[in-house]
């Protein structure tokens, strides 16, 4: 038998070398037997030598870019050292360690367990620390101490290239402090990221970091390190703001300086949440939580440390004392008016001034049910649609609103999209807006009132509702008309409405906790307040009660019910409050800068909201609210304790400076210089030079 190797069916094939299946088939031209040996050998030479070329292994191109890669990144990683390792420094070291860099740490507490958790490295000497020859040095430390902490850095021992970043909240001051201390050969980087742990907790995408390259050397790797800093916020979505630490600290005193120091008046004061808070207190209230969390020192350095914070806080001061003038200027005119005056209360004769009680037990008008159940209904074939309609109908209320100015217009739109009908009076001619919005307009009020509307609204301001009322019509409608007044004050106009009205009337007391601006967006969530001070038995009577009131929940509002006297106790503390910031702000004339922190940003919507409403509707907040004079006392009492607060340091700082003996070597530095008087009162600032102790 023939072994299978020998068969002729079985030629063996032989294995095509490595060179052959690299090499390429020579073209047609070239493969023909008209070649000429000479050229034979060339493309023989040639095909030899490109396989020498491509039968490189080729994992190894793998590797090589694999190795190339690595080394790129790495090229783009900084060792960056953070000097000063709080709550500040472990903030950003969190982010620089999530895009790759080396963080190093040194801070005079130890933070050495905080720095193991986050993949930090930390130094308890601050010599080990620059041996290592970061290539940034991060001075994270507070305003106070940045001079201290640079004094005893040892320089030295770190390259002479090395860059200096700060992120103080004041600019100057960090750059002539750097530009005087360290040597020539430094880079130099001033920062403020205008933001911190509490309001970059859900992250930087949209926060501004400022930032002015005060000296940064030409070599390409000086340029490429301080931008690969600087892309670290940028890649986390930052707003990168180039602008000059002069500019900055112009543009901070108004914003941040400001937003911290209303944020610091409105904590002394212990503001809390209410049950009928409104947008703008909650705003307040967010800013007092954003502000408290940082450290006084942080805001005595944003004083200290920034020559137009004195400014900004006299021209706060200026602004309160303004609007105190205001309102007890008007205040001294109402008690000069009452004590002096020749009977100028109105007084207005009524048809109807003793109109008798009415009594629940002799009234000859059917319950709300029962006048529905007696109805002879002429039914037509669909009996079902037919009684509800009716039902709908009687379900309906006939409404009229008293002022129709912006707020009266404003309810009276939803009251109409809610199927109502409404009626409306004013002193002004409204009668093409009440066109427009399905409303009959009276220019007399005597004709309103004969309509017998269900519901009388009164919309006019707190200073002329009581002088509406008295002239009001009331022997013109129906006995048991249900009265219902929407002011921001509520005591007043219960008292108002239950000396003035007669015992057949019901009385409703509403705030509707929002305006056209703050409800232009609907009214969902958007608290609404009221007191049933007096709500006749009948079912009829609790029913339109209750049908008014549901025109507010239907639209989402959060119903409050609680007591007058509960409403201005809480409202004096927020509404009142709310509406002094907004007004005090006001006079400042903030304007959108560059750098809006969101604290600031919080103040500008404040500054809209309130700047929206008349003085009338604020002066009638503190005017006929028992509870907004000691609100305005204490609100007082706590920028003054702040300011003092302030001097007092500022004080000792001088007391320093001046008097005490220069035991170890003194420095000489270019400080804004305070002039007091004896009381403490400043009298001017200039930049002097003067001589201080080191700490």
């Amino acid at each position: 038998m023939l072994s299978l190797s020998s068969s002729p069916l079985h030629i063996p094939t032989p294995k095509p070398s490595l060179s052959s299946l690299f090499s390429t088939p020579l073209p047609p031209s070239l493969s023909s037997s008209s070649s000429t040996p000479a050229t034979t050998l060339r493309l023989r030479h040639r095909r030899r030598r490109r396989l020498r070329i491509q039968s490189l292994d080729a994992a190894q191109l793998y590797d090589y870019e694999t190795k190339l890669a690595a080394d790129y990144r790495d090229s783009t990683k900084l060792k960056i050292a953070i000097i000063g390792f709080g709550n500040f420094g472990q903030f950003l070291a969190k982010t620089f360690v999530r895009h790759g860099h080396t963080v190093l740490a040194h801070s005079r507490s130890d933070h050495s367990a905080a720095a193991r958790a986050l993949g930090v490295s930390f130094f308890s000497d601050p010599d080990d620390l620059c041996e290592e020859h970061p290539e940034v040095i991060l001075l994270c430390t507070s305003i106070i101490s940045a001079e201290l902490v640079l004094e005893w850095l040892p320089l030295q021992r770190l390259k002479r290239s090395t860059l200096i970043v700060d992120v103080l909240s004041v600019k100057e001051f960090p750059k002539n402090l750097l530009l005087n201390t360290l040597p020539d050969e430094f880079d130099l980087l001033c920062t403020h990221p205008m933001f911190g742990p509490e309001s970059g907790r859900h992250g930087w995408n949209g926060l501004n970091f400022v930032y002015d390259k005060i000296r940064v050397g030409e070599e390409e790797s000086r340029v490429s390190r301080c931008e690969r800093f600087l892309g670290i916020f940028a890649r986390e979505g930052c707003r990168m703001v180039e602008m000059s630490c002069a500019e900055h600290d112009r543009f901070a005193a108004e914003s941040q300086f400001i937003t911290h120091t209303v944020g610091r008046v409105l904590e002394a004061l212990g503001l809390e949440s209410t049950p009928i808070n409104t947008k703008g207190y909650e705003t307040l209230l967010d800013l007092v939580e954003n502000t408290a969390a940082d450290s006084f020192d942080l805001y005595y350095g944003l004083f200290m440390y920034n020559k137009n914070s004195l400014e900004m806080l006299e021209r706060l001061d200026l602004a309160f004392e303004a609007l105190k003038k205001l309102l007890f200027g008007r205040l001294h005119d109402v008690v000069r008016k009452q004590l002096f005056g020749k009977s100028e209360k109105l007084q207005v004769s009524r048809e109807n001034q003793t109109v008798p009680n009415y009594s629940q037990n002799g009234a000859a008008l059917p319950s709300f049910s029962e006048a529905i159940r007696s109805r002879n209904f002429v039914l037509p074939n669909d009996n079902k649609i037919q009684i509800l309609k009716r039902f709908d109908n009687d379900l309906k209320l006939k409404i009229a609103i008293i002022g129709f100015g912006n707020f009266g217009q404003f309810l009276a739109k939803t009251i109409v999209r809610h199927g109502h009908t409404v009626l409306a009076y004013s002193r002004s001619d409204y009668s093409d807006v009440a066109q427009r919005l399905g409303v009959s307009y009276f220019f007399d009020v005597d004709d309103l009132c004969e309509e017998h509307p269900d519901v009388i609204l009164l919309c006019t301001s707190i200073l002329s509702t009581e002088r509406v009322l008295m002239s009001f019509p009331v022997q013109r409608l129906k006995r048991n008309t249900l009265f219902v007044d929407v002011l921001s004050v509520k005591e007043f106009p219960r008292n108002l409405f239950l000396q003035n009205l007669p015992q057949g009337f019901d009385i409703l007391c509403t705030h509707p906790m929002f305006g056209p601006e703050s409800g232009k967006n609907g009214w969902n969530s958007l608290t609404f307040v009221y007191d049933k001070v007096r709500i006749g038995s009948e079912e009829f009577r609790v029913s339109r009660c209750d049908r008014f009131l549901d025109i507010f929940a239907r639209e989402g509002c959060q119903m409050v019910e609680m007591t007058c006297a509960e409403h201005d106790r809480h409202a004096a503390g927020s509404q009142f409050i709310t509406h002094t910031m907004g007004r005090v702000l006001e006079k400042l004339g903030l304007e959108s800068t560059p750098i809006n922190t969101k604290g600031y940003e919080t103040l500008l919507n404040l500054v809209e909201n309130t700047a929206g409403d008349s003085f009338e509707l604020y002066y009638g907040l503190f005017m006929y609210n028992v509870n907004a004079m000691e609100q305005l006392e204490r609100l007082d009492l706590a920028f003054e304790s702040l300011k003092k607060q302030l001097f007092g340091r500022l004080h000792g700082v001088l007391r320093k400076q001046l008097f005490e003996n220069a035991k170890e070597s003194e420095v000489l530095l270019e400080k804004p210089m305070l002039m007091l008087s004896e009381n403490g009162t400043i009298l001017a600032s200039s930049s002097e030079t003067f001589n201080v102790q080191k700490d």
